[in-house]
């Protein structure tokens, strides 16, 4: 404690001077605002120092009572409370002031607009960040009580979604994440590999890791043949909880005590925050870890300015990335920006101020949190960009600010980082071919055989499909003015969605999880086999086993048993027999294992069809249009990593996601014993 004070220690000085960076910037914010004429009025620049020292004066005051006792109305409104009542101070404020008037919109772009110029001059002053951030910490943490804290350790896992092993060493190697670096140096950590179960995908992993069971969770999407054709998906906001409720036994690795932070499933906390299973229930939206991200007046205001930086910097990688003609490339469209800086500020800032505050009060037992950034911006600029590796440096920041606040809490804390798969990178499936999956089957059926596809992105096969408008993909449209709606849907339309073929009509149904392709022969409701699909549809499984952008495919045989059909050869798990070239040759030592336990699935498709993988050039083909995928098996997408404190012992035979929750689990009891 004492060497961190004196790390981070200023002198007055440095504090004077941050100070009037922060009164200047707040000053030209409101020159800014009037300037655009949207509500806000200032006769001149002495008006606006004036103001902008008034305005702190009462934040400084009034501030504390109103955060607290106006908690829920900013929670509620995800928000944009804060930003109103920071307008209301500043509007307070004008009637103290002669020569300032505020109102409308001005008492929302206002407190945005203080806060833009305010973080653009500490970047160009070059102000000590972190010292900030702990001195800002050290001070909330003497406003909690230690009398009822336990002096057990407590435990954080901080997840960075979609992060392969490789990748992390790289970004280590390079610089961009100093904090784990020193955390090895240093010994406390050590870093160590996990294999994925056959699905690499949040879905399953994380069903695995929080609750120890992850039986029958396919892919990203699956259909339920049993009952009615049901489709799935695991963000769907009705489909997360029923996915939960199967999985959980009630002893998931945040029962006792626990706390779940931006996850997609709850690991049987009662205390979650953005937590997709729970998001349904209002009630617990609402929680006390909020206040620490609205316990300074700037703070909502800063992370909406760095959302929309963030969108800003996405706009200049697609110039970027097309001037230099990086391939692979997708279009990423209009809105997407704003998508990846929901993910990669909005839910990465707010996560770790309510992690803070979890540290700090110090009573929760064990924490899980998710920072989906990286993964986002991989799936569409590629797994090695520089657009990825800037988001794992805005991640590490976060990390070091989880630290600072476990060295300051009442108990100690014990840090973990980990991931839940990793990705694969590669030109989709359709750029190679020219065709999707889709296109694919249908030329392989009958013409009058009614499809229903969805092979859209899951892109960070997380609740970010919340922040996805539907109007992201309108390239056709705008490239190509001379046709009609009608007609560009026709055209350009890429995925079969409901209003073409609906799922109740479809014969067939064709989904895509990665380079995880699913075809549903709908008409039966038992899985189908090998020789009953050979008999109705006899184009179907020769053609997809021999099509050169498909690495296997996996059906069940009457006679065989599960049966995996490459291009040039059949590998029959039964028996471990190979007749031909073993198509599994590419996909790893544990492919097979991984195939048998999917095979034996409640919800796997008639025909399971994998991408090829190209171990040269460590890349697969996915059948969603994503640069960076994951979903299946093929390279990195497979291989996360967990950096752990070096006295753990998580084993050696860390595969599938149930076993990292067993010995996540025994960490905590040692802890808690």
């Amino acid at each position: 404690m004492e060497r961190q004070d004196k790390k981070y220690h200023k002198s007055s000085f440095y504090w004077l001077w941050r100070t009037l960076i922060l009164w200047i910037g707040s000053s030209l914010g409101f020159l800014l605002i009037a300037d655009l004429s949207v509500g806000l009025t200032i006769n001149n620049w002495t008006t606006a120092f004036i103001a902008a020292a008034v305005v702190g004066i009462l934040n400084a005051i009034l501030w504390p009572l109103l955060s607290r006792l106006l908690l829920p109305f900013m929670v509620f409104t995800v928000g944009i409370g804060a930003l109103l009542i920071n307008g209301a101070l500043i509007w307070l404020a004008s009637n103290f002031v002669p020569g300032i008037t505020i109102e409308g919109t001005a008492l929302i772009l206002t407190p945005i607009g203080m806060a833009a110029i305010s973080t653009i001059l500490n970047a160009i002053v070059t102000i000590d960040d972190d010292a900030a951030w702990y001195r800002s910490i050290r001070s909330a943490v003497k406003k909690f009580d230690n009398n009822n804290v336990k002096d057990t350790s407590g435990i954080i896992f901080m997840e960075i979604d979609g992060l392969a092993k490789n990748i992390l060493l790289e970004a280590i190697e390079r610089g961009d994440m100093p904090t784990l670096k020193r955390w090895i140096d240093k010994g406390s950590h050590v870093v160590s590999g996990w294999e994925t179960d056959l699905s690499s995908q949040t879905g399953a992993s994380q069903a695995g890791i929080l609750h120890g069971n992850n039986q029958d969770v396919l892919a990203f999407r699956w259909v339920e043949k049993e009952n009615n054709n049901r489709f799935m998906e695991s963000t769907g906001l009705n489909d997360a909880p029923i996915v939960e409720e199967r999985i959980s036994d009630g002893n998931g690795l945040l029962s006792i005590n626990g706390a779940s932070r931006s996850n997609l499933f709850s690991g049987d906390a009662e205390d979650v925050i953005f937590t997709f299973s729970k998001l349904k229930h209002l009630k617990k939206f609402y929680n006390r870890a909020w206040y620490y991200v609205f316990s300074n007046p700037s703070n909502f205001s800063r992370i909406v300015c760095l959302f929309l930086w963030d969108a800003l910097l996405d706009y200049k990688s697609q110039i970027m990335h097309r001037l230099r003609n990086i391939r692979p490339r997708i279009y990423r469209g209009i809105t997407f920006p704003f998508v990846r800086s929901g993910a990669n500020v909005f839910l990465r800032e707010v996560t770790t101020f309510a992690l803070i505050g979890d540290v700090l009060e110090g009573h929760v037992d064990v924490a899980y949190v998710t920072y989906l950034g990286y993964d986002e911006i991989a799936h569409h600029s590629g797994i090695r960009d520089e657009d990825a590796f800037y988001a794992l440096r805005g991640i590490d920041k976060q990390l070091h600010r989880v630290e600072m606040a476990s060295q300051l809490a009442h108990r100690p804390y014990q840090l973990v980082v980990h991931s839940d798969h990793g990705q694969t990178n590669g030109a989709t499936f359709k750029q190679r071919y020219g065709q999707t999956l889709e296109d694919v089957v249908k030329e392989l059926l009958p013409a009058e055989t009614q499809i229903y596809a969805d092979i859209s992105p899951s892109t960070g096969d997380h609740f970010v499909a919340a922040f996805t408008a539907p109007g992201d993909k309108v390239k056709g449209f705008f490239q190509d003015k001379t046709i009609g709606v009608n007609e560009y849907i026709q055209k350009y339309r890429v995925n079969k969605k409901p209003g073409k073929i609906k799922k109740k009509d479809a014969n067939v149904m064709v989904l895509a999880s990665g380079n995880f392709g699913m075809i549903y022969l709908t008409d039966n409701v038992e899985r189908l086999n090998f020789e009953d699909i050979n008999q109705i549809y006899p184009d179907l499984i020769p053609g997809l086993a021999k099509h050169e952008g498909i690495g296997f495919i996996l059906v069940n045989s009457n006679e065989h048993g599960p049966l995996v059909i490459g291009n040039n050869g059949t590998y029959y798990l039964n028996d471990d027999t190979i007749e031909g070239e073993n198509p599994l040759a590419n996909f790893g030592l544990n492919a097979a294992t991984h195939i048998r336990r999917t095979n034996n699935f409640k919800y796997t498709p008639d025909i399971l069809a994998m991408s090829l993988y190209d171990p040269e050039k460590n890349e697969v083909a996915a059948f969603e249009e994503l640069v960076g995928s994951h979903g299946g098996i093929g390279g990195e997408q497979s291989f996360p990593f967990i950096l752990h404190p070096v006295e753990w012992d998580l084993g050696d035979d860390l595969i599938g996601a149930e076993k990292v929750h067993q010995a996540f689990k025994a960490e905590i009891l040692k802890v808690n014993m």
